[in-house]
């Protein structure tokens, strides 16, 4: 046990230190630790750390598992991941994004798709392809087997709307269908796949 001197030897007038009887005795401060503590503060740490974890979940992150298949081939049916609740109250949702939202047509329902457009953008579809605000679209996210050769003519997305479309273009129900989603019906970014371990990592 570490013990901590609380006084230093006096010199005396020679520059000396004295000793014997003229020095001060050291009286060394022990530390006593309460029995028990360890097993105490182990159950504190663990208490706060699950505190935390619920509070983490409650507020910023939430389990979610995807059904269907419309977000192929970076999303699988039944892959579990983690969607940010929090991220849009502090920024801006941006085209490319994973989003979770309320089904326009049954709130009851949530879906899953990417953000094509975004307020103010002009949007058109054709034979597939994406065009926005006059410019043709690269998406990388759609392997050729999904694309399809669907067209839609020009539309400006309305304010406080956003155009989804899911990856997997040829059985995806999304904007194209119901129409862009209010932003008040979109809840979540999707950030991290969980599970499987094969499906595992950051949502691109």
């Amino acid at each position: 046990m570490e013990t901590v001197p609380q006084n230093s030897p006096i010199p005396n007038e020679n520059g000396a230190q004295e000793t014997g009887a003229n020095q001060p005795s050291l009286n060394p401060a022990s530390v006593e630790h309460p029995k028990g503590g360890g097993i105490g503060l182990w159950l504190r740490d663990l208490l706060i750390s699950a505190a935390a974890s619920v509070l983490i979940i409650t507020f910023l992150y939430q389990p979610v598992r995807v059904e269907g298949t419309s977000m192929l081939p970076r999303l699988e049916d039944r892959d579990r991941l983690f969607i940010n609740k929090f991220v849009y109250r502090v920024s801006a949702i941006e085209r490319g994004d994973v989003v979770v939202f309320h089904y326009p047509r049954d709130p009851e329902k949530s879906y899953i798709k990417r953000v094509i457009a975004v307020p103010g953008d002009r949007l058109s579809i054709d034979r597939g392809q994406v065009w926005l605000n006059g410019k043709r679209q690269i998406e990388k996210y759609v392997p050729e087997e999904f694309q399809d050769s669907r067209s839609m003519a020009e539309i400006v997305v309305p304010k406080g709307k956003y155009f989804m479309m899911g990856d997997h273009r040829s059985i995806s129900s999304d904007s194209r269908e119901f129409g862009p989603v209010a932003r008040s019906l979109i809840y979540g970014k999707a950030v991290f796949v969980y599970w499987p371990t094969k499906d595992a990592g950051v949502v691109h």
